[in-house]
C-alpha cells in the first residue's frame, strides 16, 4: 500500500474505531522517515527550551520544589504526546493547576496531592472511556474566562515576595490575607533583587517584541544563573531555598491511600480532572485551528488521564496540554507527535546533565517569567470584551472571578456551573410562548382564517422543558371559557420532558373533564415519542388527538363540532 493509500484508508476508517487510537500510532502508521524526524526533533528542542525554565517555575509557584516540575515534563509529557489523541499536543504542568496544587499541599501534604493527582487521573480514563468528557465542551466561557483570570491574579500575588526580595516568612493563602501581609512587609523590599527580577521582566518583553524566536524564558534563567555567582549576589536562589535538584527520576511509587483519605481528597480530585480535561482539550482545539487538523477527545483523555495517573507515581505534578507550548510546537515544524516525545526526552537529558547548576537560578527570575505567565493566562481583552455581554453573563463571569480568588477554585468552578445552567434554563424558558394563533397576513387560503364556531387555535413554540412548564401552565389557565375543540400547533416545539408533558397532559385532563377536546398539531420526533413512551394519549382517551397538518385539524375540529 502506497503511502497515499494509506493517508485514503486511515480517513475512511470508522470513528468508533479509531476514537481511542493514539494519534502516534496512527501517524508512525502512514510513514515516518528522516525528514519527519528531523522536523520533530527540531519542534521537540525548541519546545523544551521553552518548557524547562516554565516548569521549575510553576512548580515553585505551587509550593512544591523545581524538579518536580521537570519529572513533570518528562514523565507526563512523554506520555500525553505517545498516547494522546491530538497530533501537536505538548502536555506539562500549567497555570491553571497552581492554585489548587498550593491548596492540597497546603492542606493534606504533597503526599495528598500526589494520592489526589492520581485520583484525578483515573477520573479522566473514566470520563475519556465513557465519552463523558463530550460534556465538558458546554462550559460556557464567561465561567473559564473568570476562573482563568482568578489564577491568573493568584499567581501574579503569589510571586510579589520573591519579585521583590521581602522578607517574610509566611506568605498567607487567603487573597486579603496575603495582601496585607505583603504591603505590611514592604519596607523589607529589596534593591538589588527588584532590579533583578524587573531586568528579567524588561528582557523577556522586548526580546517577545523585537525578537519573539528568541528564547526569552531560557535566557532570562541562563543569564541570572551566571551572574549570581560570577557578581556574587546577595539573592536567594533555588539552591538556598530547596537545596540541589538530584538531577534523576525517582522509583516509581503508590501514594498512602485509605478510603478516607481519598474521601477528603476527592473534592480536590475532581478540581484536578475538570481542569486537566478542560485545558486539554482547548489546548486540542486550537491545534487543529492553527494546523487543519482534527483531534480525538476520548483518546486525549484516556492519555491525560494515565499521564496524571503516572507523574502521581513518580511524584511529579498534575499536567494537561498547555495551549502555548502546543502552539510553539505547531510554529516550529512539528509533524507528528513524535516532537512531543522527544520534547520530554530533551528535558530529560538537561535535568541529568545540568541539575547541579540550576541551584545557581535566582528566585527572581522566575517570578517574573511567572508575571509574564500571569498576565498571558488573564486574558485582558477577553475579560473586558465580556463585560460587555448580556447582564447574566456578566453575572457569571464575575462570580467565578470573583470566588476563586477570594474563596476556593473548587467553589468558583461548582458556583459557576450551577449559575451557568440556571441561566440557560431561564433564557430556554424564555424561547417557550404560548399565544393564540392568529392568521398569517396576505394568506387567505390559511385555514386558520376560517374556524368553525367553538374552536380555538394557540400556538406554542420553543421547548417545553421543566424551565418552561410553568409558562405553559399559566397562560391556558388564563382562557376563561374553554371552547369545544381546542387545538395545539406544537409544530415549533422541538423538545418536551417529563415535566413539560405533565403539564400538557393536566391541561388536556382538564380540557376533557369540562367537555373540550383537544387537537395536536405538527409534533415533531421527540415530543412524539416521548408522548408515546409515557402514554399520555391512550390515558386522555378520545379526547385528544394528533394530526400532521392544521388542515386536518380544523376538518377534524369542525366534525367534532357539528357531531
Amino acid at each position: 500500500m502506497t503511502f497515499a493509500e494509506k493517508i485514503g484508508a486511515s480517513r475512511h476508517r470508522s470513528p468508533r474505531r479509531d476514537g481511542f487510537m493514539p494519534k502516534l500510532v496512527t501517524m508512525l502508521g502512514q510513514g515516518y522517515g528522516l525528514a519527519d524526524f528531523r522536523a520533530d526533533a527540531v519542534a521537540g528542542l525548541t519546545v523544551a527550551i521553552v518548557a524547562l525554565p516554565l516548569a521549575m517555575a510553576l512548580a515553585i509557584a505551587s509550593g512544591a520544589s523545581p524538579e518536580k516540575g521537570l519529572v513533570t515534563v518528562v514523565v507526563a509529557g512523554f506520555l500525553i504526546s505517545a498516547l494522546g489523541g491530538s497530533r501537536y499536543q505538548i502536555g506539562g504542568p500549567t497555570g491553571a493547576f497552581v492554585v489548587v496544587v498550593a491548596n492540597v499541599i497546603a492542606t493534606h501534604g504533597y503526599d495528598g496531592l500526589l494520592l489526589a493527582t492520581l485520583m484525578a487521573g483515573a477520573i479522566l480514563v473514566f470520563a475519556g472511556v465513557t465519552k463523558l468528557g463530550s460534556f465538558m465542551r458546554y462550559i460556557p466561557e464567561p465561567v473559564v474566562t473568570g476562573f482563568t483570570a482568578g489564577i491568573a491574579v493568584i499567581i501574579f500575588s503569589s510571586q510579589v515576595k520573591d519579585f521583590f526580595g521581602l522578607d517574610l516568612a509566611h506568605v498567607p493563602a487567603a487573597f486579603v490575607e496575603q495582601w496585607k501581609a505583603l504591603i505590611g512587609a514592604a519596607a523589607s523590599l529589596s534593591p538589588l533583587t527588584t532590579a533583578l527580577s524587573a531586568s528579567a521582566l524588561a528582557l523577556i518583553l522586548v526580546l517577545r517584541r523585537y525578537a519573539p524566536k528568541v528564547p526569552g524564558f531560557l535566557l532570562v534563567v541562563l543569564l541570572g544563573a551566571l551572574l549570581v555567582p560570577l557578581l556574587g549576589l546577595p539573592v536567594e536562589t533555588i539552591g538556598t531555598r530547596f537545596g540541589g535538584l538530584s538531577g534523576a527520576i525517582p522509583a516509581p511509587s503508590l501514594p498512602q491511600f485509605s478510603l478516607t483519605r481519598m474521601g477528603e481528597l476527592l473534592p480536590s480530585a475532581l478540581t484536578i480532572a475538570f481542569l486537566a480535561g478542560i485545558e486539554s482539550l482547548l489546548s486540542a482545539v486550537v491545534a487543529d485551528g492553527m494546523s487543519g487538523g482534527r483531534h480525538r477527545p476520548n483518546a486525549e483523555l484516556v492519555a491525560q488521564g494515565i499521564a496524571n495517573a503516572a507523574s502521581s507515581l513518580f511524584g511529579g505534578l498534575p499536567a494537561t496540554g498547555a495551549i502555548a507550548r502546543t502552539a510553539t510546537n505547531i510554529r516550529s515544524g512539528a509533524r507528528t507527535p513524535m516532537a512531543g516525545v522527544l520534547h520530554a526526552v530533551f528535558v530529560l537529558v538537561v535535568m541529568l546533565a545540568l541539575a547541579p547548576y540550576a541551584s545557581y537560578i535566582p528566585l527572581a527570575s522566575l517570578a517574573a517569567i511567572l508575571m509574564v505567565v500571569a498576565w498571558n493566562m488573564s486574558e485582558v481583552d477577553k475579560f473586558r470584551h465580556m463585560l460587555s455581554a448580556p447582564l447574566g453573563d456578566r453575572l457569571l463571569l464575575l462570580s467565578t472571578f470573583i470566588l476563586t480568588v477570594a474563596v476556593d477554585l473548587t467553589v468558583a468552578i461548582g458556583v459557576g456551573v450551577v449559575m451557568a445552567a440556571v441561566l440557560f434554563m431561564h433564557r430556554m424558558a424564555e424561547m417557550a410562548q404560548v399565544s393564540q394563533a392568529e392568521p398569517e397576513a396576505g394568506e387567505e387560503e390559511d385555514p386558520r382564517a376560517h374556524l368553525p364556531e367553538g374552536v380555538e387555535v394557540f400556538e406554542v413554540s420553543g421547548p417545553l422543558f421543566f424551565g418552561a412548564a410553568a409558562r405553559f401552565s399559566e397562560v391556558l389557565e388564563q382562557i376563561g371559557q374553554l371552547p369545544r375543540v381546542f387545538i395545539l400547533d406544537m409544530s415549533e416545539v422541538p423538545l418536551m420532558d417529563a415535566t413539560g408533558l405533565n403539564a400538557l397532559e393536566s391541561f388536556i385532563r382538564s380540557s376533557a373533564l369540562r367537555g373540550t377536546d383537544v387537537i395536536l398539531v405538527g409534533l415533531q420526533r421527540q415530543p412524539r415519542r416521548v408522548m408515546a413512551r409515557m402514554g399520555v394519549r391512550k390515558a386522555a382517551g378520545r379526547r385528544v388527538r394528533a394530526v400532521r397538518s392544521m388542515d386536518q385539524a380544523v376538518a377534524l375540529a369542525g366534525a367534532k363540532v357539528m357531531a
